[in-house]
């Protein structure tokens, strides 16, 4: 193609876009601004209300019926309870106690939380977080960005456990340690 044709080509879309002519722009009509007046401002005049009237009820209102209590479950009695009603030693009337009586008050309702001895609790503890470190260092294949992160919330849950298990917290460790073991499992899937 010669030199004035691809000129040609090339200012065509020019000439054919430019506008030579003047356009009136035409002015659209505005709405018609709109007048903001002010609430009118509150009465201040007193309201005649009547007195307040505050009663207590004297008899508890109904409520739905209730359904009866359960009878208490039966269990083997082992040897050392004391039996439901006892005589005390001042000589008095002997007093029954609750069908189901909390085994301790100073345990929560919801039973103690470590179970076995202290030492036993602690060794356990102990040897689930060297057991995950030992998994965790096992691991020889690459690991993807998300596999790493996986990894450090590991080792990060295995040195918080350490410190709970320095500092006495041995509930605190086996949970910590329970976490890791998860995520460790979810790691070697």
């Amino acid at each position: 193609m010669k030199l004035p044709a691809k000129i040609v080509l090339w200012l065509l879309p020019v000439f054919l876009t430019a506008c030579t002519h003047k356009q009136q722009t035409q002015v659209q009509p505005l709405a018609p601004p709109v007048e903001d007046n002010p609430p009118p401002p509150p009465s201040t005049a007193p309201v005649n209300l009547p007195p307040p009237v505050a009663t207590i009820p004297t008899e508890p209102t109904k409520t739905a019926p209730t359904l009866p209590p359960k009878p208490p479950a039966k269990h083997k009695k082992k040897p050392g309870n004391t039996p439901a009603t006892a005589t005390p030693a001042n000589g008095s009337a002997p007093t029954q106690e609750a069908a189901n009586p909390a085994p301790n008050p100073g345990v929560p309702a919801v039973g103690q939380l470590s179970s076995g001895d202290p030492a036993d609790f602690r060794k356990e503890t102990e040897d689930s977080i060297a057991s995950i470190e030992h998994g965790l260092n096992g691991i020889t294949r690459t690991l993807s960005d998300s596999e790493q992160k996986t990894a450090d919330h590991i080792r990060e849950f295995l040195k918080q456990a350490k410190a709970a298990l320095a500092s006495g917290d041995m509930d605190g460790a086996h949970t910590l340690a329970a976490k890791a073991k998860i995520l460790l499992d979810e790691l070697t899937q």
